[in-house]
């Protein structure tokens, strides 16, 4: 729940669109753009070209705000193209201004690239500064320009755009969804670890590349297959579609994101043929097994938690019910409080029903805890409300470290984890009981794949960088 009033955040949401038949694609990226918004909400935008002309002609519009807020009616008529990319942001490295939203434009040598990116390279700084020596001048203070520039001095050694991509991508290190449009062809690129989920669909003779499966169901279209990690696929102009797989790590060295099936993606999301919804049961389960308790309610701190709340209910037997409702119109930039009204911050977007926990003894299930204080918080609201006991239960193990991938995790001296008991955390939040999934347990939670457990374990696939990438060293 920490994540929902805004303490962590997830890096973005790509979606690329190629109509094979020469229709228009942004009203189509527009709503599959609106089925990611949960991946950011700091910046959206699309870009598009027509590959009927034989101009690299790109029109771009993107600015700070969410889907519905940066596009109108008139701007999705505008953007003329069977050829596009979308891209929502939410920055965990360079600021938050207009000049960092996606998708990045690059006019170069070769024709034009689009580019919308969705991670966090661990050798940025050394990239970026090999670059500037070289002679380039950068737009942006984000990763993403990095890799274009990149993109686009293979191009000038290369046989066609996808080859300068894999070699591009060679060189850099850490975690990327990355989609790239040149002027005929779309491209579609995962990290050799796949931390991020990237997904191929189809709908009608339109081929689409995107974040997550839920954004291929909001428009209607089929689900082809996920691209693989360090796959580098390409969609060319008569429908063909070719595979590059000479980034590629052997299985056992892959590493997906296992917060992706915790708490980012949606839950109606398939992730590497692992449903999110069931793994979130999955976990909710393995807590009740793990850390019963006599209760007389399963609530879940929405949205994250309620399945796995579910989850808890099935092995336990104990009903499960709705104890909040939820202000889904309340955005991220809401007039904070004075601590004299901390309470303030979180009853804006979530409210307790009284007639249904008053009197009861609660399990409550979130998907983590980092700070403390929204969970903390959420246990005042609930016993003021009138319940008898609150037991909370979370459905991931303690956060105690960092994450270089693409998830903005505050210092280790602000997670509640890293310097608590369990037993201290509890008595700090105000529970009756806590209980976490304990880390052997995330594997069977995603379905036995590969995953990067590291904000939990401490134990990264890639080394650490030794510099800051979060976009101070380009003060």
């Amino acid at each position: 729940m920490d994540f929902e009033m805004g303490l962590v955040g997830e890096k973005c949401g790509v979606f690329g669109m190629f109509d094979l038949n020469g229709g228009d694609v942004a009203q189509t990226i527009y709503y599959g753009l609106y089925a990611l918004q949960h991946r950011g909400q700091e910046s959206a935008g699309i870009a598009v070209t027509d590959t009927s002309i034989r101009r690299d002609e790109v029109i771009c519009r993107k600015d700070l705000g969410r889907v519905n807020e940066v596009f109108h009616a008139e701007d999705i008529h505008a953007l003329k193209g069977n050829l596009g990319v979308g891209h929502v942001r939410y920055s965990t490295a360079g600021a938050s201004t207009r000049e960092n939203s996606q998708p990045l434009v690059l006019a170069y040598i070769k024709g034009t690239l689009m580019l919308a990116h969705n991670g966090n390279l661990v050798n940025a700084p050394r990239l970026r500064r090999e670059l500037a020596a070289g002679g380039a001048i950068f737009q942006t203070t984000t990763d993403t320009e990095t890799i274009a520039y990149h993109i686009a001095r293979e191009r000038v050694k290369s046989r066609s755009v996808q080859e300068a991509t894999v070699r591009a991508l060679k060189k850099v290190q850490g975690s990327y969804s990355l989609v790239v449009a040149s002027p005929r062809k779309l491209i579609g690129a995962r990290d050799p670890w796949g931390f991020r989920p990237l997904v191929i669909g189809k709908l009608d003779n339109a081929y689409i590349i995107t974040s997550e499966t839920c954004a291929l169901e909001t428009i209607d279209a089929e689900f082809i297959r996920d691209v693989a990690p360090g796959e580098v696929v390409t969609i060319f102009h008569n429908g063909r579609i070719e595979s590059n797989m000479e980034l590629a790590l052997p299985e056992e060295k892959t590493a997906r994101c296992v917060f992706e099936y915790i708490y980012f993606c949606r839950p109606d999301t398939t992730f590497d043929g692992m449903s999110v919804t069931q793994a979130r049961i999955i976990a909710g389960k393995l807590l009740a097994k793990i850390h019963p308790v006599a209760a007389d309610l399963v609530v879940g701190v929405p949205e994250s938690g309620n399945m796995a709340a579910v989850g808890y209910s099935m092995e336990s037997g104990i009903p499960y019910g709705i104890a909040f409702t939820k202000n889904t119109y309340v955005g991220r930039t809401f007039i904070k409080p004075q601590q004299s009204s901390r309470m303030q911050s979180v009853k804006v977007k979530l409210n307790v029903l009284r007639d249904v926990v008053k009197g009861k003894r609660l399990v409550m299930i979130d998907d983590s805890i980092v700070r403390g204080t929204t969970s903390n918080q959420i246990v005042t609201m609930l016993k003021e409300a009138g319940a008898a006991e609150v037991h909370m239960r979370v459905s991931s193990p303690p956060f105690c470290h960092p994450c270089y991938f693409g998830i903005d995790i505050p210092d280790e001296t602000q997670l509640i984890a890293n310097n608590r008991s369990v037993e201290e955390i509890c008595k700090h939040i105000g529970a009756d009981s806590l209980g976490y999934l304990p880390l052997e347990c995330l594997k069977e939670m995603s379905g036995g794949r590969q995953i990067c457990t590291a904000c939990f374990s401490g134990d990264y696939p890639i080394p650490p960088p030794t510099e800051d990438i979060r976009g101070d060293y380009l003060k």
